[in-house]
């Protein structure tokens, strides 16, 4: 005995060895026969990243796990990828283990885990999941076995947690399932069998870019007999659930070798109208939980025939419900009276002749009754629209009866009698005669709400009128916040705004006694954390905001013809507005815009585009007339250009060419703007108080009264760009002083600016006759000099620098070109003398030798040059130096 359980103990250490043992032992001869079948199997890139044999987990099975697995395309799919998954496993009897890598693997359960398949077929019907390689059937079998690989004896299958996407760009077909669970469970080693199947999934279906199904959940119970060898799989139980409709099947469909032939009838097991609301996305349709219903609905239908590149299987799917009606309990109102007729067909199998009939949906809530009816033909290709839509709606109505959850509440009378009919391709090439529509609908007493605008927008009342060529807006009158204006025009292609994605166009007319722009502005929540010193940074860079960037809308294509009595936009104020304004491409163009500003007129043209990240702008503006003090008050853009007109008083014309970027708001970021300017000014005065460096000029020189200048017609041009403006020079007149002006200044207030004072040497005063009258002996009232002052620093703090040593080397020179000038006309006086014989001359020439030998002596010049300085000294307030008293001294 105790031999036997000595036995038996070496028996299971030995057991329990070789099955820790087996897995590092056999790994690699595992690995290497999946390599090779896949090699000799497939035309695709496969790779892993570890594989993993256990003996445990699945005893007396052996389990082999592939970890985060991929399946890469080749041609014509090269680079995309087919699948991937987090784990791919395989149970497999251990004897499968002792096979060589020559003999095929027997696999009888196969797990696939957190997997994504992505399915798809080219316009020419090529498919990324065809990467068998080609082999004949007949010896596929053959040559599996002579080379090794895996061996499909699945009994049970699993695919957790993953996603399926297919699409067909021949047919525009795209079907999504997420969170995709299904289960198997049937022996595919026999020819035939039952596979029981679990399925759970999301799924959303989209045809030609329309969404027929989003995200709505489907439960498939079903048992299928497999008839392996003629390929033909038949439904025998089934229950599906899409999202809570119950459907049964009936069918089967069969895999030839040329096409699939189907032939599968559905029906909806009971006739409640809780079926319709429950085909709805629970997301919308919420709990249908005590929702109180009658009348029925009802879904059945066909689809038999043959599936191939040229046809489709038959259709004839119908849908019915009849005096019906639903009440939400949590919900004040109830529909009622609905009906429904409603049928899919397809009676030839080719894909162009299918079509639906809409022959009758009415409904009513309260004392509203609303209807439609029409069918759609050619559904695939050029699709034929034929509707018909009448009746009242409360639209606040809708909520009350049905359990929507928009950021809008509806609200308003719409109204409805309209009849249209079109075919797609005339809708996407723009052949609007060719659309029959006729009929009008208008909505009243509507309100828009929105937490991007400050406040509500009125519309009391819309009428649209249809005609075969466009849509006519008859009259739409709006208010919100202190803007009341009435709306009128057409619309050229409303099929295509609604049907085809194309951009609306149109042409209106705008006309309002008030418009304030900010009634229409995003509501900015400007970040306080950031404070900006002086109004020079604040408007060089844009405000940090929480909220996204104004934007032009993409989708209009619409030119506005628009009248105001009074814009209101920021501070400023706008009367008589008049102008238009085309919008395209996100880009909104200022046409021959006129208003009454500063006690003048403004004309602009120009764009504004939000198109790119960084909104631009290119402006043409021509202010006439207007008055200084108010225009410089409430532009910022005029004092940058020039802060010196602070100090003025009256009215100028001024041409304003620029460009620049943006905002987020849209307004101007000053340091980013480009362009030219020219200002004439009609009549000012000067307040030399409103600007300290016209006071710091006025103190510095003496005989300059600014009070008299005289600006009238004085004009100039300037150039900016980065921030700095440039003053083209430019001349002015203080009575008879010539003043010269040229430099530049930047937006943050810094000058660097040279005048030129052409001074008459008249202003010299009584200093003429005082130092240098005994000089010059002549008469000095036509000399001027010119007089250099530089200006720096800021407007506000400004530093003015007088360059009086070339003020006087310039008199000195002139006064000593003078006496020069004298003393030859005095000796041609004297030579004429003596030629003429006049003798009596002794007085005179001893006087002109003195006058000579002084001018030409260094101690001559010096007492010019001295006499220069102390007249320039005292015209430029400074003290006068008294010579004589210093000699006493």
């Amino acid at each position: 005995m105790k031999k036997a359980l000595k036995i038996i103990g070496i028996v299971l250490l030995v057991l329990v060895v070789f099955l820790i043992a087996a897995p590092f032992i056999f790994k690699g001869p595992i690995e290497r026969a999946v390599k090779k079948s896949i090699n000799n199997n497939i035309n695709a890139t496969v790779a892993w990243e570890d594989l993993n044999l256990s003996l445990f987990s699945s005893f007396p099975d052996a389990e082999l796990q592939l970890h985060n697995l991929s399946v890469i395309n080749k041609r014509p799919f090269a680079g995309d990828t087919l699948a991937t998954a987090e784990k791919l496993g395989f149970s497999m009897g251990i004897p499968q283990l002792f096979k060589s890598g020559d003999e095929p693997l027997s696999v009888n359960k196969l797990d696939l885990d957190n997997a994504y398949i992505n399915i798809k077929v080219d316009s020419l019907g090529n498919a990324n999941y065809d990467i068998a390689k080609e082999s004949s059937t007949q010896n596929q079998n053959q040559q599996q076995s002579k080379q090794g690989g895996l061996s499909l004896d699945v009994q049970e299958y699993s695919i957790t947690n993953s996603r399926i996407n297919y699409l067909d760009e021949g047919s525009k077909t795209f079907v999504r399932l997420r969170d995709f669970n299904h289960y198997g469970s049937g022996d595919f080693s026999a020819e035939e069998f039952t596979l029981k199947t679990t399925s759970e999934t999301l799924i959303s279906f989209a045809l030609d870019q329309e969404n027929y199904l989003e995200s709505h959940k489907l439960q498939l119970d079903a048992d299928f007999k497999m008839n392996l060898a003629e390929q033909k799989f038949s439904f025998l139980e089934n229950k599906a659930l899409i999202n809570k409709l119950p459907l049964t099947f009936d069918g089967f469909v069969k895999v030839n070798e040329n096409n699939n032939e189907v032939d599968i009838s559905f029906t909806t097991p009971s006739s409640d109208f809780k079926n319709f609301l429950a085909v709805i996305p629970e997301t919308y349709a919420k709990n249908l939980d005590g929702v109180e219903t009658s009348g029925d609905f009802k879904i059945d239908g066909k689809i038999n025939g043959i599936i191939d590149d040229e046809t489709i299987p038959k259709l004839d799917i119908a849908v019915t419900s009849n005096n019906a009606a639903f009440k939400y309990p949590d919900l004040p109102k109830q529909v009622q009276n609905i009906n429904l007729d409603a049928v899919l067909k397809n009676q030839t199998g080719k894909l162009e002749d299918t079509y639906l009939n809409l022959d009758k949906l009415t409904f009513t809530i309260d004392q509203d009754v609303f209807s439609a009816n029409g069918n759609f033909k050619n559904l695939t290709e050029n699709m034929l629209v034929n509707l018909v839509l009448k009746g009242t709606l409360n639209l606040a109505n809708l909520e009350k009866a049905y359990p929507l959850e928009l950021e809008q509440d509806l609200n308003g009378i719409l109204k409805a009698d309209l009849q249209t009919n079109f075919t797609m391709n005339d809708v996407e090439n723009e052949n609007y005669s060719r659309v029959k529509s006729q009929g009008t609908a208008s909505i009243s007493n509507f309100k828009y709400t929105s937490k991007e605008i400050p406040n509500p927008v009125l519309v009391d009342r819309a009428n649209l009128s249809f005609n075969t060529s466009n849509v006519t807006l008859q009259e739409m009158q709006l208010k919100t916040g202190q803007t009341d204006a009435k709306i009128s025009g057409t619309l050229d292609n409303l099929m295509g705004y609604l049907f085809s994605d194309q951009k609306l166009k149109g042409r209106f007319k705008v006309a309002a006694n008030t418009f304030a722009i900010n009634d229409f502005m995003i509501a900015q929540a400007e970040d306080t954390s950031v404070k900006e010193n002086e109004e020079t940074k604040t408007s060089q860079q844009p405000k940090v905001t929480q909220e996204e960037a104004i934007k032009i809308p993409s989708f209009l294509d619409a030119r506005l013809d628009f009248t105001a009595n009074k814009v209101i936009y920021d501070n400023l104020t706008l009367s008589n507005t008049k102008g238009a304004m085309a919008i395209k491409d996100e880009t909104a163009r200022l046409e021959n815009v006129s208003a009454d500003i500063f006690g003048g007129n403004i004309s602009l043209n120009g764009n504004v585009s939000t198109k790119a990240a960084q909104p631009t702008f290119d402006m043409d503006l021509k202010l006439n007339r207007i008055n200084i003090v108010e225009s410089f008050k409430e532009l910022e853009l005029l004092r940058n250009l020039a802060p010196i007109a602070k100090a003025l008083k009256g009215d100028l014309n001024t041409t304003i060419n620029l460009q620049g970027n943006l905002t987020k708001e849209l307004t101007p970021i000053l340091s980013s703007l480009a362009g030219d300017a020219f200002a004439k000014i009609l009549n000012a005065d000067v307040d030399t108080q409103q600007m300290p460096l016209l006071a710091n000029l006025d103190s510095k020189l003496d005989f300059l009264n600014l009070d008299k200048l005289d600006l009238k017609d004085i004009q100039t041009q300037v150039q900016f760009q980065d921030g700095q403006v440039n003053l083209q020079p430019f001349d002015f007149n203080i009575k008879d002083i010539l003043i010269t002006v040229n430099g530049s200044h930047g937006f943050d207030n810094q000058m660097n600016y040279e005048m030129a004072l052409d001074l008459p040497a008249k202003y010299l005063g009584s200093e003429i006759g005082g130092g240098l009258a005994n000089l010059t002996q002549t008469d000095l009232e036509n000399t001027k000099i010119t007089l250099p002052v530089a200006l720096s620093g800021s407007f506000n703090n400004p530093n003015v620098q007088l360059n009086i040593k070339q003020a006087t080397q310039e008199l000195s020179q002139q006064i000593i070109a003078s006496q020069k000038d004298k003393i030859k006309d005095k000796a041609t006086d004297k030579i004429k003398d003596i030629l003429g014989g006049n003798k009596d001359n002794d007085a005179t020439e001893n006087q002109e030798d003195t006058v000579k030998d002084t001018s030409k002596t260094k101690d001559g010049r010096d007492k010019i040059k001295d006499a220069a300085e102390d007249i320039l000294g005292g015209l430029f307030g400074k003290k006068k130096k008294d010579k004589q008293k210093q000699e006493n001294n």
